[in-house]
């Protein structure tokens, strides 16, 4: 097999693009790249976030699907993010109200229990307070009355009067409490309810703006590809004629490929030419019938191909084993003989088209 003559490519001397003595245009066009990568970037970020979102609402989809029916009527009419957050803060207000009126009926029965609440000063002020700290839920105030009593009888001789007494008013506040339960419970089941829908209505709005986040993602990769395009259009006008030596060398240099990256470069002419046949069993490739772009990309994968070719050539040789190319010789063999049988009939039709083109006319 001939080898390459010269470096493939020469980076210092490439000059794919003519924009001789247009240094303003060639400033352009990289400007405008790196717009495209930016844009490109933050565009992936985005797609993250909408894929992070719709993964982890499969995961619960068999919890929504429960409220099926309540989700196709709020379906109707959702709510922005930020409306859903204020209805949420007035509903917290509300709940809060409704269970201060809790707390203060609560204060009557203790006031009916205990008409000096001397043990209970602690319950009281946390009742009363107003900074944060105080109790959030009446039945918290609740275990701590009942806590009082039962240490009381817990410390104290049963036939004590401590002990008689504390039992006597849990009796009489436990009878109190029934009365004011029904309330608590009924609260308590409205709270639910609102937490529930709410966080249905916070799902819904969640689910809408992230439709319409893929939406305008979907609108903006659009315009990338119709800038890509463009740029594409302007590398087409703009690449310099390859000269017949450099598409010379170009096809001994596509022989040298292995046979997945030979494939790979194929699929590169398949790309500009839709009725090239890159995976058929015999492959016709000729060189001067193809497209400048088309031979610049190729000349930019071979160059890099064949670099990376070569280090990994060097270092498999510096580590290989005799012992172990023996033993994995049969394998190997097999593989190797179907891509060099492949790679052959590739190089030859190159060669043929080479030899097709160098015959001088009659």
């Amino acid at each position: 097999m001939d080898q390459v003559e010269a470096p493939i490519v020469d980076v210092s001397h490439v000059g794919a693009l003519d924009f001789t003595g247009n240094g303003v245009e060639a400033e352009s066009f990289k400007h405008r790249v790196d717009e495209i990568f930016v844009q490109v970037d933050k565009l992936e970020q985005r797609v993250n976030e909408i894929e992070q979102f719709y993964s982890s609402a499969s995961k619960k989809q068999a919890n929504a699907s429960k409220s099926g029916s309540a989700v196709k009527d709020k379906e109707k009419h959702v709510p922005s993010m930020k409306k859903q957050q204020q209805e949420a803060a007035l509903r917290e207000a509300a709940a809060a109200k409704r269970m201060q009126e809790l707390m203060r009926q609560f204060g009557t029965i203790l006031r009916q229990v205990i008409d000096k609440p001397m043990d209970f000063s602690t319950i009281k002020n946390q009742m009363e307070a107003k900074d944060g700290t105080g109790y959030k839920n009446v039945r918290e105030i609740c275990a701590d009355v009942r806590l009082v009593f039962k240490n009381a009888m817990k410390y104290n001789e049963e036939r004590s009067d401590v002990h008689v007494m504390a039992k006597t008013l849990m009796a009489k506040f436990e009878e109190k409490w029934l009365q004011l339960l029904p309330k608590v419970t009924e609260e308590e089941k409205r709270l639910e309810e609102e937490e529930a829908e709410a966080q249905l209505n916070m799902k819904l709005a969640e689910e809408a703006a992230h439709a319409k986040m893929a939406r305008d993602l979907s609108n903006e990769l659009y315009e990338v590809d119709m800038h890509l395009e463009e740029l594409r259009d302007m590398v087409v006008q703009k690449c310099r004629k390859m000269s017949t030596e450099e598409k010379r060398k170009l096809g001994i240099a596509l022989s040298r490929l292995s046979p997945e990256d030979l494939n790979t470069a194929l699929e590169i002419v398949a790309q500009s030419n839709p009725g090239f046949q890159a995976t058929a069993e015999e492959v016709d490739l000729d060189i001067d019938a193809q497209t400048e772009s088309t031979l610049w990309r190729l000349k930019f994968f071979v160059k890099d191909t064949l670099e990376v070719q070569a280090k990994s050539s060097a270092s498999i040789g510096a580590t290989n084993n005799d012992n172990t190319n023996k033993h994995n010789s049969g394998n190997k063999n097999n593989i190797n003989n179907a891509n060099n049988k492949r790679k052959r009939e590739i190089c030859n039709a190159i060669a043929k088209t080479n030899k097709k083109n160098k015959k001088p006319a009659s």
